[in-house]
């Protein structure tokens, strides 16, 4: 059974740990990340996951074993909520674990949607595509921006 459970502040460091694997695995589309001098990869800034109620960073279990993470920013008025960031372990990729931990998130935050992609990041393209189409019936658009980024765009309530 694939769970997602908020990440809670005292958990913070555990989350840093596993964003060190995300980290790694984007390397192979942005080559400009490089490892600090201490052997890891600067920490992803999660301030706004401890003090904004729009903010929401989860992690996706399989059972009781951590496979990955969501970080949610749920939109406020008429912005679309987003998923910041989002990873499966490899060891679980193409299992659709990553397909339900999403479809999970869209049914707890109902509404207008927003997921990016970098442009060279192709698997992660064909994922939203596919499970956003799914989930969605194939009611959704799509467009890429001038900062080289491919989004989807749909709403759950329609």
């Amino acid at each position: 059974m694939i769970n997602l459970v908020k990440v809670l502040k005292e958990d913070e460091n555990i989350l840093h740990n596993l964003m060190q694997f995300y980290i790694y695995e984007f390397t192979k589309f942005l080559p400009e990340i490089t490892l600090e001098d201490n052997g890891l990869y600067r920490p992803y800034d999660l301030t706004e996951f401890w003090i904004s109620p729009n903010h929401h960073p989860f992690f996706i279990k399989q059972d009781d074993e951590l496979i990955g993470f969501a970080l949610v920013e749920n939109g406020i008025e008429e912005e679309p909520n987003s998923i910041l960031e989002f990873f499966i372990i490899q060891k679980h990729a193409g299992r659709g674990f990553g397909k339900i931990a999403a479809n999970q998130l869209f049914t707890i935050f109902p509404g207008k949607w927003q997921i990016t992609q970098i442009e060279k990041n192709y698997p992660a393209q064909a994922f939203w595509r596919n499970t956003i189409s799914k989930f969605t019936g194939g009611s959704y658009s799509e467009r890429s921006d001038e900062r080289k980024r491919v989004i989807q765009e749909f709403d759950t309530n329609l």
